[in-house]
């Protein structure tokens, strides 16, 4: 039995047909269905417990201060939100793997799950560059920045994101729950046995769309974004010291929290999807090679899944004045709701000192 990966159950069925040609009986190798079942229950239970909690949180915080409202809480109340939907899916997907792939909650939730897990996947890339190239703006060009980020284009930047990325996704809503004739069992993440491998160009082409258009173009574009918020740090030479400090270490916060997530998220998950495309073409392959990609895909599509639990520290620690929103959050409701007219310093306070 085969593990989920990136194109689901089409590469799967295309990576059967393919041990089919070899002169090797790949039904010989020893089954990774222990190992499998038990790293995704155990990872998916602690995404799940960590992604709930944290940003379940960030996103009632988000909501309650949403007066507060500018660009930049606009791309975190996104985040947030296909977080949120991501995990609360992943309980099923424990509940398939403890129960050593058997499925039990209808055709419906089986095609839901699959889509949700790759829609936060890109709608997180997308929205962390979106994220990025606003700061980019607020502190490289704070004049232009007032013209260019508004709340109203971060609305349309983030519709246009949940379209691109929910359209190109809908392969993962072809195929739902089916039963396997052979262990009579009910399956879900996995691929019916028995197609053709006509369709492997076809899926390189796929891949290769979504590897530079998925990830490689954002990550460029948060690279060349933090190296222009570096260049503008260290040339900075007025204001006081107190505010450049401020600016610096919420830059740079930003900065890591964003760079872990794409070098243990997302980064590991490309490679090993490329490299596993064309593993599944060559008619070389030993067992030992075939368990060893199965395992990686295992590892690295729970390293994916895991970007839910890096989110909520790019909120709690770098996000535009989070914290003074969360004191906000702590206080009466009376005193933050709107006893208070609006004026200029108000409507300027919900931007940090670095980004007015």
């Amino acid at each position: 039995m085969m593990p989920e990966t990136s194109f689901g159950y089409t590469i799967f069925s295309t990576a059967m047909a393919l041990e089919n040609d070899t002169s090797l009986n790949k039904t010989s190798c020893p089954s990774i269905d222990d190992f499998r079942n038990q790293v995704y229950s155990t990872a998916y239970s602690i995404i799940t417990v960590f992604g709930l909690v944290g940003n379940g949180f960030a996103l009632l915080v988000l909501l309650r201060t949403f007066r507060q409202r500018s660009a930049f809480h606009i791309y975190m109340l996104n985040l947030a939100v296909s977080d949120i939907l991501c995990v609360s899916v992943l309980p099923l997907r424990v509940a398939y793997y403890v129960n050593k792939g058997q499925w039990n909650y209808g055709d419906f939730l089986c095609r839901i799950s699959s889509y949700t897990l790759y829609v936060n996947l890109y709608c997180s890339i997308f929205f962390m560059t979106a994220m990025s190239f606003t700061r980019f703006l607020a502190i490289v060009f704070p004049v232009q920045n007032l013209k260019l980020v508004t709340e109203r284009k971060a609305r349309v930047v983030c519709i246009c994101i949940w379209v691109f990325i929910c359209a190109t996704s809908s392969p993962f809503l072809m195929q739902g729950a089916y039963l396997d004739m052979k262990t009579n069992k009910t399956k879900c993440f996995e691929p019916p046995q028995g197609k053709s491998s006509k369709g492997l160009g076809k899926l390189m082409g796929l891949n290769y769309f979504s590897l530079v258009v998925g990830f490689i173009i954002p990550f460029l574009v948060i690279m060349l974004c933090y190296a222009g918020i570096t260049r503008a740090l260290l040339a900075r030479t007025n204001g006081s010291q107190q505010k450049q400090r401020a600016t610096r270490i919420k830059a740079i916060r930003m900065i890591i929290i964003v760079m872990v997530t794409f070098l243990v998220s997302f980064m590991p998950y490309h490679i090993q999807r490329t490299v596993h495309l064309h593993f599944m073409s060559r008619i070389d392959t030993t067992c030992e090679e075939v368990i060893t990609m199965q395992k990686s895909v295992v590892v690295t599509l729970c390293l994916a899944a895991s970007n839910s639990c890096f989110d909520p520290l790019l909120y709690f620690f770098s996000g535009e004045n989070f914290r003074r929103r969360l004191s906000t959050f702590r206080r009466p409701s009376g005193i933050s709701s709107g006893t208070r007219k609006a004026t200029p310093s108000n409507v300027l306070q919900p931007l940090e000192e670095g980004d007015q």
